[in-house]
């Protein structure tokens, strides 16, 4: 029962993540045209990750960013340009390689005791997100070491770290509220 409890939650998350990446994430907010969209520079593929760790653990979390990444590398169009193997040298991949970890520290966090409210779930999501956010941050500093983005670390920095980590923060709180009613909906054990 337990490994199709794995299954069924690497393939809900693995279809998350996909789906996520097709969806521009938005906040609502008043425009000069009344209440609007407001658009930002990220989509919803970490969210739905991380949502995935919180409700399903750290094994289906697990499965479905490998899922991702081999879908991606393997020349079908998920990853924000596109695919293939060389997507292993752009200065991106070390965010995706960090979906890995990020998810299984996230679901581990998720399976500890207490983890029954808002403020511990949104505690482990953020957690996720640095976990993933180092990974990228190493991978465009041994990049920079290795000369392969001819100097422009810092602009690299920016538009990958920097840039989005505030609707990144927003949105693993949006997460949180997400994964609570899910889990007890579910049924999962805190």
């Amino acid at each position: 029962m337990r490994a199709l409890a794995n299954w069924s939650g690497a393939i809900a998350g693995l279809l998350l993540i996909v789906i996520g990446g097709l969806i521009q994430a938005a906040l609502p907010g008043v425009g000069p045209r009344g209440f609007e969209l407001i658009s930002l520079p990220i989509s919803l593929q970490v969210p739905a990750l991380l949502l995935t760790a919180l409700v399903c653990g750290p094994r289906p979390a697990m499965l479905a960013g490998v899922a991702y990444i081999s879908l991606g590398l393997f020349q079908l169009p998920v990853f924000h340009a596109g695919g293939g193997l060389v997507y292993l040298l752009d200065p991106g991949f070390g965010y995706l390689a960090g979906f890995l970890p990020a998810a299984w520290v996230t679901g581990r966090l998720a399976k500890q005791p207490g983890m029954d409210n808002l403020l511990s779930l949104a505690g482990a999501a953020v957690i996720g997100l640095a976990i993933l956010q180092g990974c990228g941050i190493a991978n465009l500093l041994l990049g920079a070491i290795a000369g392969r983005w001819g100097g422009g670390l810092p602009q690299l920095l920016v538009s990958y770290s920097l840039g989005p980590i505030l609707p990144q923060l927003l949105l693993c709180c949006a997460v949180a509220v997400l994964a609570l009613p899910l889990r007890r909906l579910l049924l999962v054990e805190s």
